[in-house]
């Protein structure tokens, strides 16, 4: 199978969290034909194995994607489909380029595409629990000359509030009122932390993604708001969650499970000096980014602690949208990079 037909063949089967058996078993079947070891976990992730040896390289990326089904097509040089970007594309380098690299004694190269990666993470979670790679490269999009090195953390809340109705005269404050307040003083707190550096990396920055209320009993009146927290690296899920319930007074808050701290890698590693040198053999100009979203980084490197990066072909601004799609030839550029850098890793 050629490396388009495997990233086509992902992107075909449609694969939305929580829904990913199709792709998971195409990719595991696949795995299998390019001489991997590769066979399906206990919570579902794909996982293929070249090599034997104490020494590994895990290149973990993630077989899920948001809901929203995108017709897969060729335009010119862009493959459409839901997950071209975020995070198919990154995963079929993966793997591709994992098949071209034979590990030398002692080593070993496992590749993963994990399940749930735009919910809870189960499928790293688990992954996190069981392997002790020797460093890990995460699969997301970065285009294929530069390499990310950091993560914001994120927190999602759902903040409910419920109050005796009164008549619209009155000056009692309403729920609706008082959910809208909530939302106020989260957002006036966020702009009070002072950032450490100037880029949105190191902001904390809230968003507001529903609202709703109901006064259907002719009693009582509720409304509800659901936000999403970006945490910098100053700022961790205890802080968040300590706050936000400070600011909850009589509404109930309930933060999701998930919530993980922001993560930023150094520089100073065989992974990253591996990566800069095959993205330089290639003739281009290496470069670093971190990301103002999450990523199964956040998950699993603060318990690992070992050399990290994010890797991957295409432009993560497409991510989660309806005009998802990749670039063909950066994706080949990409795979013969991290063939390239995987070989490096291994003479480490």
């Amino acid at each position: 199978m050629s490396d388009d037909v495997l990233l086509e063949g992902l992107l075909t089967r449609y694969s939305p969290t929580f829904d990913e058996h199709e792709a998971v078993t195409f990719l595991v079947t696949e795995m299998n034909h390019l001489g991997y070891q590769a066979f399906v976990d206990e919570v579902g992730n794909a996982v293929g194995v070249r090599g034997e040896g104490p020494r590994t390289i895990m290149l973990l990326g993630h077989i899920d994607t948001v809901p929203g089904y995108i017709n897969v097509r060729y335009e010119d040089d862009f493959l459409y489909g839901r997950g071209s970007v975020d995070a198919k594309g990154p995963l079929a380098c993966f793997t591709a380029a994992a098949a071209r690299v034979t590990p030398p004694p002692g080593w070993k190269l496992i590749v993963i595409g994990a399940v749930g990666e735009e919910g809870n993470s189960r499928g790293a979670q688990f992954v996190r629990d069981h392997y002790r790679p020797d460093a890990v490269i995460i699969g997301e999009p970065s285009k294929w000359e530069r390499i990310t090195l950091g993560f914001k953390g994120s927190l999602w809340c759902h903040y409910s509030v419920s109050h005796s109705q009164t008549h619209s005269a009155h000056s009692v404050e309403s729920a609706c009122e008082a959910a809208v307040r909530f939302w106020n003083e989260v957002s006036a707190w966020c702009r009070s932390i002072e950032p450490e550096g100037p880029l949105s990396f190191y902001q904390l920055t809230p968003s507001l993604r529903s609202m709703h209320s109901d006064a259907s009993d002719g009693f009582n009146e509720t409304a509800e708001v659901h936000i999403n927290l970006r945490l910098p690296p100053a700022v961790s899920v205890q802080a968040v969650t300590a706050r936000l319930s400070e600011l909850a007074g009589d509404g109930v808050l309930e933060v999701e499970d998930g919530a993980v701290d922001a993560y930023r890698s150094d520089k100073n590693n065989f992974a990253v000096r591996s990566m800069l040198a095959a993205i330089r053999q290639a003739g281009g100009t290496p470069g670093f980014t971190v990301k103002t979203g999450t990523s199964d980084m956040n998950v699993v490197v603060p318990v690992w602690r070992c050399p990290t990066l994010a890797y991957g072909p295409g432009d993560s601004s497409l991510d989660h949208t309806p005009n998802e799609h990749i670039s063909i030839s950066e994706y080949h550029q990409a795979i013969e990079v991290l063939s390239t850098a995987l070989a490096l890793m291994m003479k480490d």
